[in-house]
This record gives C-alpha cells, sequence and structure tokens, in this order.
C-alpha cells in the first residue's frame, strides 16, 4: 500500500505521441494499480486524443479512464497549497508554473518532487538515477531514470501487460484490421518512424523479396513513400501491391490495440520512446528510429542501447545504425545488403527479444519502483 493519495503529472509534447504516451500509460497505471488520484497537465490535446479518443480537446478539465486532465496553457496561474498532489512528477525536465511551485513550498509535508528523465541506455544514468537537487525555498527534487538495469527505475510496464500478450490471437485482430489471409500469411512488419526515415528505399528493396511482406503503416507516417507507391491519397484503409510488398494504411489506433498490432507483427520499426518500449515488451525483433537530436547525440545513445541488446546480432546492429544514419565501418553499403544481413538473423533476434523481455522484467516495473522510492523519502 501506498503511503501517497495524490499524484500530479506535467507533460508537454515534443514528441508528438511519445510523449503524451508515455504519461498516460503512468498515469493510467498509478490509478488502477496503486489507487492514487491522478491528475495529468499536458499542454497538446490535440496529439493525446490520436491516442486516446474519449479525450475532449475543448476541455479544460476532464475525466478519461479514471484520470483528471488538465489542458496545460501556460505559465501563468495561482494554485493554492490545497491543490498540490503528495507526489509531483514532471517529465523529462519541463518547467512547473511558478504558482505551482509556490504552492508546494507551503505545503507540510512538502510534496515529493520528481523529475522523471527520458530512457537512454548509457551507463552514466546509474550514477545519477535517485540523485536529489536542491531547489529554492529549501526543496528538494530528485531524478528518476528509466532504463535497462536493475540500478535505474526499469521500465514502464502493466501488471495484466504479460498476460494479455500471451492470451492475444493475432488472427481476428488482423482481420478487424481489413488484412486478407494472403496478407496475414506474410511477413508482417509494422511501420512507425519519423518523417526523414528512408522509407522509399525500403519499400524498394522489399518489393524484390523473395517472401511476401505485408507492411501495416499507421496514417500519416512515412506519408511521401505511402503515397508514392499506393498512387493515391495514402488514408486509413489505401492498400497496393508490387512485387512481394504489400503496404497497407491502417487507422491511428488506441494505445491498447498498438500493443496488438506489435504482438501481430514479426518485426516492429518503432521511433521515440514509447513505442520503442512497448516493442520490448511485445518480444518480437525491432527496429528503432530515435528521435533526432543535435550534433547527433541520438547516435550515441542509440549505439548504447545496440551494445546492450544487439551484441551478437551484427546484422540487427548494423541496419539499425543505417535506418538512423549513423552508418558504421564494415557495414553493407546498400539497403538491400543490410535486409539480407538482417533477414539472415531472424531465428537469432527472435530468440533475443524473448530473453530480453525475461531480462527486463526481472527489474520490476518504472511506477511501481518510483513509489517504492518515493515512500522511502517521507
Amino acid at each position: 500500500m501506498t503511503p501517497f493519495r495524490r499524484l500530479d503529472l506535467f507533460c508537454r509534447v515534443v514528441d508528438n505521441y511519445g510523449d503524451i504516451g508515455i504519461c498516460w500509460r503512468l498515469a493510467k497505471q498509478l490509478v488502477r494499480e496503486h489507487g492514487l488520484a491522478v491528475t495529468l497537465f499536458v499542454d497538446d490535446l490535440a496529439s493525446f486524443q490520436r491516442i486516446c479518443p474519449p479525450v475532449d480537446t475543448a476541455a479544460e478539465r476532464q475525466a478519461v479512464d479514471g484520470v483528471t486532465v488538465r489542458h496545460w496553457r501556460g505559465q501563468d496561474g495561482v494554485y493554492g497549497k490545497e491543490e498540490v498532489a503528495d507526489i509531483v512528477i514532471e517529465f523529462f525536465a519541463v518547467d512547473l508554473p511558478p504558482g505551482y511551485i509556490d504552492a508546494m513550498a507551503q505545503g507540510e509535508p512538502r510534496p515529493v518532487w520528481f523529475n522523471l528523465e527520458g530512457l537512454t541506455a548509457e551507463e552514466w544514468v546509474e550514477g545519477c538515477h535517485r540523485m536529489p537537487s536542491m531547489q529554492p525555498r529549501s526543496m528538494m527534487k530528485y531524478f528518476f531514470f528509466p532504463g535497462f538495469t536493475d540500478k535505474t527505475g526499469g521500465l514502464l510496464r502493466e501488471a495484466e501487460l504479460e498476460q494479455q500478450r500471451l492470451q492475444f490471437q493475432p488472427a481476428p485482430f488482423l482481420h478487424q484490421l481489413g488484412l486478407s489471409e494472403t496478407e496475414i500469411a506474410a511477413t508482417k512488419i509494422s511501420l512507425f518512424c519519423y518523417p526523414h526515415a528512408p522509407v522509399s528505399a525500403m519499400f524498394e528493396v522489399w518489393q524484390s523479396n523473395a517472401q511476401p511482406i505485408t507492411c501495416l503503416v499507421p496514417e500519416g507516417v512515412a506519408a511521401d513513400a505511402v503515397r508514392a507507391f499506393t498512387g493515391g491519397e495514402g488514408g486509413a484503409g489505401s492498400v497496393a501491391t508490387h512485387g512481394a510488398l504489400t503496404v497497407r494504411v491502417l487507422p491511428f489506433v488506441p494505445q491498447p490495440d498498438y500493443d496488438k498490432l506489435l504482438w501481430a507483427c514479426d518485426l516492429n520499426f518503432v521511433r521515440g520512446e514509447d513505442s520503442f518500449v512497448r516493442a520490448q515488451w511485445a518480444g518480437k525483433p525491432f527496429i528503432w528510429h530515435i528521435y533526432p537530436q543535435d550534433e547527433n547525440l541520438h547516435h550515441k545513445k542509440l549505439r548504447a542501447f545496440l551494445q546492450r541488446y544487439a551484441d551478437e546480432l551484427p546484422g540487427l546492429a548494423g541496419f539499425a545504425l543505417r535506418w538512423n544514419g549513423a552508418p558504421v565501418h564494415g557495414e553493407p553499403d546498400n539497403w538491400a545488403a543490410s535486409w539480407a544481413a538482417l533477414a539472415a538473423e531472424t531465428g537469432a533476434a527472435t530468440a533475443r527479444a524473448a530473453a530480453w523481455q525475461q531480462q527486463m522484467l526481472a527489474h520490476g516495473d518504472l511506477a511501481t519502483n518510483l513509489l517504492a522510492f518515493a515512500a522511502t523519502l517521507r
């Protein structure tokens, strides 16, 4: 049982769906599994609605799945100390409203204040995880890092997720998405990437694949490449086949259905942080398109993860580096060769995905680990 009753979570949407995706999963889990009253402050309700259709983009305050959602319009505003929760989380170093911080300082006891950081496999996070940072008015803020070792906070995961995955039957779900029996029988690839991904080049390679491929793309993702391939608008329901490749455009599905899509596919291309974590829980091979940063700092983060995950999968590691524009010496110099190297590791990559999932399960889940640490601060 947690000694806390209320938790406020502040989210600014930077990566379209990744930031709100993480915060929304966390908020729901804290309500359902830990009995907290959670308020989620979010600045972009339109992006939120794409992954959670019940969200009303015009509402200042609303209840969705047991979570109070408030439209965070800016840094102005006056808050009373009674409005401040027992735990306050700023996601990925957002700045809390000054009026809210003033109210936090008036509380007794003062709330437990976290900066929930972004996910990285770099070793330095182990030394920074749970570290305190003195704030004005003698308040303390603590850094909490998700991660891949027992020296971090672990990964976001609901308690029932693995049982749901094991009970999942892919055929009915894929039929609901409009797939034919032929599409279902093919190698199924889900594609979620940033606009600069070399999708057209991969489509060209997949058309000449020895076995049929069905590529499932959410509406609006890789829009130019999809339109060029389908010869149409590329909206949900669009489908075209050229050679061995069939591309089908899916509606942008709610979060639970996205998990099912990952479970149903043989290979998943994911992006950012939220879908990256869900791909790991799916237990299937995946390629990560990391959020781009200035001076290619994201390449360092990608390499750090690949060193942990794909040390014995050179085909997967090399493909992932090229997919992110970070080629390394000795890797194939064309997409056909890169794809062949990745495909040759299918069995080993599938086994690694399953083993990695079990390894991550052993670290517990982020929400539970965060609340356990918060309890030690009271």
